[in-house]
C-alpha cells in the first residue's frame, strides 16, 4: 500500500469516526476562551507586574495575522466560497439563496474557532513561561498536572509531539502556497505548472523563510508581516473598488450576521443529512488544520505577547484578526461569487478544476491584470514567508528546551526539514496527502490541548486563592 493510500486510510478513519470529537472540543475552547476573557481572571497580566507589551498594537496584530492565517487565506479565498456555492451543505447548488450559505460557512472555518484553538495554545504558553517562569515549551503547561515530571520523558514526548505537529501542518500550508506561486508564474510568465517547477519553489522559498527566522523576529518576522499587511490592505481595496463594490457591501454584513445567528448550530453540527461526509471533508478538516498549527501559531503569539493581560490577549485574538479575515474573504469571495453569478457554472468550474488558480482567474477580468496580478504573486510569497519563518522560530524554541533566541543552526536545520517534507508529500500524493497528514498529526495534539486547558484553569483558579 502506498504513502497516499495510508493516509487516506487514516484520514477516513478520523473523519467518519471521530469528527463529532473535534467539533465539540473546539467549541469548548471557544467557551473557555471568552470565560476567561470576561471573568475575573481577565485581569490577570501575562507576566510581571512591571512588564509591558513588546510590539505597538499595530505589530503585534499584523504578526498575528501573518503568523496564523498565512497562505491559506489567500489560496481559499476564491475557492472555498465557490467551492460551497456549486456544493453547498444545505440547498440548491448555484442558487442565490447559497451564496449567502457559501459565505456563512467560509466565515464559520475563518472566524473564531481557529484563533479560540490558537488562543488557548498561545495564553497556556504565556501564562506558564512569563507569569511562572518556565521554558516557553508545551510540556511547561502540564506543571499542574505532572509536577517536576515535565523534566522527564513525558514532557519529552509531549514537546515532541507538538514539533511533529507543527512540522506537517507547516507542510500543508507550503504545498497550498507552493501550488498557488506556481498557477501565478504560469499565467504571468507561461511558466509550465509542472512538479519540477513546484518543488523549484519550495527550495527557494525555505531559503527565504530560513533567512528571515535566522533574522530573528524585530529584523526578520516584524518587518515582512509589516509589508505583508501593507500589500494585503492595497490589494484588498483595488479588488474592492474595481469590483461589484455595492454587491460586497451588501454581502458582508448580511453573511456575517447569519454567521453570528446560526454560530451554534454550525459549531455543533456533525453533519447535514443532505450532504453526508460534507462536514468531515470541509469543517474536520479545517478544526484538525488550525489544530496542527496551534503549536507553532500559539507559540509565536506567546513570544510576541508578553506584558498583555488575559483579557487583552483573548479579544486581540480572537476579535482583530477575525475582522480582518472576514473582509478579505467578504471582499474577495463576494467578488467572485458576483462573477460567478454574471459568467455562469463555467467560471466556477473552471475555478474548481484547479483552485491554486482561483485569486488569478478572478483577477483575470480587472483592469491591469497583469501589474494587478504581479502585485498578489509578490503577497503570496510573502505570506509564505511568514508563515514558514515564524513557525521555524518556533519549533527551534521547542527543540531548544524552550530558549526564546534559538540558535541560528537550528533554524537552518528546522527550515530544510520543512521543505524536505512538503518535497516529499508533494511527490507522493500532491495536496491530498498533505492534507490528510495534516489532520493524522492534529488528532494527538488535540487530546493534549484538552489537557492544557484543564491545567491552566486548574493553576490560574490556584494562583487567584492564593
Amino acid at each position: 500500500m502506498g504513502v497516499d493510500r495510508i493516509l487516506q486510510a487514516a484520514l477516513s478513519f478520523i473523519t467518519t469516526n471521530l469528527g463529532w470529537l473535534f467539533l465539540f472540543t473546539v467549541m469548548g475552547f471557544v467557551f473557555i476562551c471568552f470565560f476567561l476573557a470576561f471573568s475575573r481572571y481577565g485581569t490577570i497580566k501575562l507576566g510581571q507586574p512591571e512588564d509591558k507589551p513588546e510590539y505597538s498594537n499595530l505589530s503585534w496584530f499584523a504578526m498575528l495575522f501573518s503568523a496564523g492565517m498565512g497562505i491559506g487565506l489567500v489560496f481559499w479565498s476564491i475557492a472555498e466560497p465557490l467551492s460551497h456555492f456549486s456544493n453547498p451543505p444545505l440547498g440548491e447548488p448555484f442558487s442565490q439563496e447559497t451564496i449567502l450559505v457559501a459565505m456563512r460557512y467560509t466565515f464559520f472555518h475563518w472566524g473564531i474557532h481557529p484563533w479560540a484553538i490558537y488562543g488557548i495554545v498561545g495564553l497556556s504558553l504565556a501564562y506558564f513561561s512569563y507569569r511562572k517562569q518556565l521554558p516557553m515549551l508545551i510540556s511547561s503547561t502540564f506543571a499542574p498536572i505532572l509536577g517536576k515530571g515535565i523534566y522527564g520523558s513525558g514532557g519529552k514526548i509531549l514537546d515532541g509531539l507538538a514539533v511533529f505537529a507543527t512540522i506537517f501542518g507547516v507542510a500543508t500550508s507550503l504545498g497550498l502556497g507552493t501550488m498557488q506561486i506556481s498557477s501565478g508564474l504560469s499565467y504571468l510568465f507561461g511558466i509550465p505548472a509542472s512538479v519540477t517547477v513546484q518543488v523549484a519553489i519550495i527550495v527557494i522559498i525555505t531559503f527565504l523563510f530560513t533567512l528571515s527566522a535566522v533574522a530573528g523576529i524585530s529584523k526578520g518576522i516584524k518587518l515582512l508581516s509589516n509589508i505583508n499587511l501593507a500589500l494585503a490592505s492595497m490589494l484588498l481595496l483595488i479588488v474592492f473598488v474595481f469590483g461589484p463594490a455595492g454587491f460586497i457591501l451588501e454581502l458582508i454584513p448580511r453573511t456575517v450576521g447569519q454567521y453570528l445567528q446560526y454560530f451554534l448550530a454550525m459549531s455543533l453540527n456533525t453533519d447535514p443529512a443532505v450532504r453526508p461526509g460534507w462536514v468531515g471533508s470541509w469543517t474536520v478538516f479545517y478544526w484538525a488544520w488550525w489544530i496542527a498549527w496551534a503549536p507553532f501559531v500559539g507559540g509565536f503569539i506567546a513570544r510576541i505577547s508578553k506584558g498583555r493581560t488575559i483579557r487583552e490577549f483573548v479579544l486581540g485574538v480572537l476579535i482583530a484578526p477575525v475582522m480582518l479575515s472576514f473582509l478579505w474573504m467578504g471582499v474577495f469571495g463576494g467578488a467572485a461569487l458576483h462573477l460567478a453569478g454574471v459568467l455562469g457554472q463555467d467560471m466556477v468550474l473552471n475555478v474548481l478544476g484547479d483552485i491554486s488558480s482561483g485569486l488569478f482567474v478572478l483577477l483575470r477580468y480587472y483592469p491591469l491584470t497583469s501589474l494587478i496580478s504581479g502585485l498578489a504573486l509578490i503577497l503570496i510569497t510573502i505570506f509564505f514567508i511568514t508563515s514558514a519563518d515564524s513557525a521555524t522560530f518556533v519549533v527551534g524554541m521547542l527543540m531548544s528546551r524552550g530558549n526564546l533566541e534559538p540558535k541560528n543552526i537550528t533554524k537552518i536545520y528546522l527550515g530544510g526539514i520543512q521543505g524536505g517534507i512538503a518535497i516529499v508529500l508533494l511527490l507522493t500524493g500532491g495536496l491530498t496527502a498533505l492534507q490528510a497528514a495534516s489532520i493524522i498529526a492534529a488528532f494527538p495534539f488535540m487530546l493534549i490541548m484538552v489537557c492544557m486547558t484543564y491545567a491552566l484553569l486548574k493553576e490560574i483558579r490556584n494562583a487567584e486563592r492564593r
